[in-house]
């Protein structure tokens, strides 16, 4: 007997690697430097990675439909972090990869509403809809974060917090991981934990 296999079936099969096809070869790593990347942000303007070296940068894979991100946005978490980032001079980059009629798509004018309408505070809002920021940093999840020291070396990778849930109560009791990286970055300490596992929504994939 003859059993045929449907592309969905083997997708299906691969667990958390059906929604990350065709991934770069050489996944980043933590001490080494960080991949350049040319987005447009919310505005149409092509912003570069190395455009900000010289500063520590956060970059933020989001989707507002997720309820991984809803829990950091609606308890102010997501704010608060990316405004600490500010007064540290650190440059917080919010990642949208989702593409066209996928789950947490948005245009630019899209992104511009979200961010007001949530008192959000990232630096720019970046559209990675043909998934070239995502494939080059791997990123699996939303939120899934990166801290970037200033001369442009990947220090942390993982997830924004230690509890792995939606629910918003669990924000205060989890140990933040991007906030201690984030900090001992900007202040020239090692970070402590620079690789963390990473919780959330799948990031949607453009078929490469």
């Amino acid at each position: 007997m003859t059993v045929t296999i449907t592309r969905r079936a083997a997708l299906a099969a691969t667990g958390a690697l059906a929604f990350a096809p065709r991934l770069a070869a050489a996944a980043p790593a933590i001490g080494a430097p960080a991949p350049d990347f040319a987005l447009p942000d919310q505005d149409g303007t092509l912003r570069r990675l190395s455009d900000f070296r010289g500063k520590v940068v956060v970059l933020e894979w989001t989707n507002h439909d997720c309820p991984f991100v809803r829990k950091h946005y609606n308890s102010a978490n997501m704010q608060g972090l990316q405004r600490l980032a500010a007064d540290r001079g650190v440059v917080w980059l919010s990642i949208a990869s989702s593409p066209v009629g996928e789950q947490g798509h948005v245009t630019g004018a899209q992104a511009k509403e979200l961010t007001a309408s949530r008192n959000a505070a990232p630096a720019a809002v970046l559209l990675d809809h043909r998934s070239v920021a995502a494939r080059a940093y791997q990123a699996t999840v939303t939120p899934h974060m990166f801290v970037i020291s200033a001369d442009g070396v990947l220090r942390y990778m993982g997830g924004i917090d230690s509890i792995r849930s939606t629910r918003v109560d669990d924000v205060a009791r989890a140990e933040p991981f991007l906030r201690d990286a984030m900090l001992a970055v900007v202040e020239g300490r090692a970070v402590a934990r620079a690789s963390t596992p990473a919780y959330g929504c799948a990031v949607k994939y453009v078929d490469a």
